[in-house]
């Protein structure tokens, strides 16, 4: 992979549209529904919400799969259940046996 480093102005935001759409995830998603009392619970609830974001959230772009590719699993496989993730913010569904 053949990447380098750009600077982008200050305040610039069109300049780094990935980086922003990033962050506007997280605010959307994430910050706006929750109270953040200090650094650390800051630092906790957004390191839950990348694990989400990059193993459980599906991606348009990636063909409705996860930045973390997951196996599909078939009907047979067991019931769906609803996993809590970023406290109880968002779910994944996944099966298990029975």
């Amino acid at each position: 992979m053949n990447t380098h480093a750009a600077r982008t102005a200050p305040r610039s935001p069109w300049q780094n549209a990935y980086v922003e759409r990033v962050i506007g995830s997280i605010r959307r998603e994430c910050l706006d529904h929750v109270i953040v009392l200090n650094a650390a619970g800051l630092h906790q609830i957004v390191t839950a919400y990348v694990a989400y974001y990059t193993r459980s959230r599906t991606h348009l772009a990636l063909a409705k799969d996860t930045p973390r590719s997951r196996p599909v699993t078939p009907p047979s496989a067991g019931r769906i259940v609803a996993i809590r993730q970023v406290g109880g913010l968002h779910h994944r569904y996944d099966r298990i046996a029975a």
